[in-house]
């Protein structure tokens, strides 16, 4: 996924998801942002993570969109500041220490076993009935969780007890290009 979007792409981006996020808490009118970049036309999906101090103030994503890239930067940055049920909307005092990383997605894959997830490559998507669940790649390396544990947490962030992927689960896993102000910019 490296070769999806240029470092000038990202850095534009992360760009567009700070402008929307500012004026979106402040109750201004959202930018309005021209784009001709392939990359960034593409349909594809994301997730959009708000961090504040080293921790997760936000986090809401797509894993599919039929608008281009930068249009759902847009849209998620703006349910990651003020939709993801976890928080409170984010106010104008959280807006002088905050951090945004972006995750471009590739298409969802379902797996026939457990055997095929590869720890720190691969997110997880986890459905049973009515109950989803979904953590990004970089999860699992950031907490230094194995396997198994990425499956159990998958499954508890579904509202599902932690070992139910031993059972009747479509299990999907995905990749993503994750890129944040602090690597960028």
């Amino acid at each position: 996924m490296s070769e999806l979007l240029t470092t000038a792409e990202q850095k534009e981006l992360l760009k567009i998801a700070r402008e929307t996020v500012m004026a979106c808490v402040k109750a201004e009118k959202l930018p309005v942002f021209t784009v001709t970049s392939p990359g960034m036309s593409a349909a594809r999906g994301c997730f959009v993570t708000i961090n504040q101090e080293g921790h997760l103030r936000g986090c809401i994503g797509n894993f599919v969109s039929d608008k281009p890239l930068y249009s759902l930067v847009q849209e998620m940055a703006i349910a990651a500041a003020t939709q993801d049920p976890r928080f409170y909307p984010l106010k104008p005092k959280d807006l002088e220490n905050f951090e945004l990383e972006i995750s471009v997605l590739s298409t969802l894959k379902k797996i026939s076993s457990v055997n095929e997830i590869q720890v720190g490559t691969h997110g997880l998507y986890i459905i049973k009935n009515t109950y989803r669940g979904v953590l990004l790649p970089q999860v699992a390396a950031e907490y230094g969780w194995d396997r198994e544990t990425f499956l159990n947490h998958t499954c508890i962030k579904a509202g599902l007890p932690e070992n139910t992927w031993k059972k009747e689960c479509e299990i999907y896993t995905f990749t993503a290009m994750v890129f944040r102000e602090t690597n960028i910019i």
